[in-house]
């Protein structure tokens, strides 16, 4: 994860499940699975510095989440992979399975 770091305010996400956002739009917004379980609230992301890509969305996790079933940071946020988000409305929809 040296590669890796967390994103300042301004950036724009180019595509964020089709849709241009600002992460500050996006910072606060719940989280919940295809299914419908909520996972928690968008906390930052996770940036390559060589490339540039985001690579994770950090959650704050609920408190019914079972955070050992996914995978978190070193502050207990679920990383979930960016490119598993899949709408972007009123809550953030990820496409994500316990690993």
């Amino acid at each position: 994860m040296q590669d890796l770091f967390l994103a300042p305010v301004k950036i724009n996400i180019i595509e964020a499940a089709g849709m241009r956002k600002f992460i500050t739009e996006l910072k606060g917004k719940t989280v919940m699975t295809n299914d419908g379980q909520i996972l928690g609230m968008i906390d930052n992301f996770l940036i390559n510095i060589l490339s540039g890509d985001i690579q994770n969305v950090l959650v704050i996790p609920a408190a019914d989440v079972e955070t050992r079933l996914y995978k978190t940071d070193s502050q207990g946020r679920l990383a979930l992979p960016f490119s598993e988000m899949r709408a972007v409305r009123d809550v953030v929809v990820m496409s994500v399975s316990n690993e």
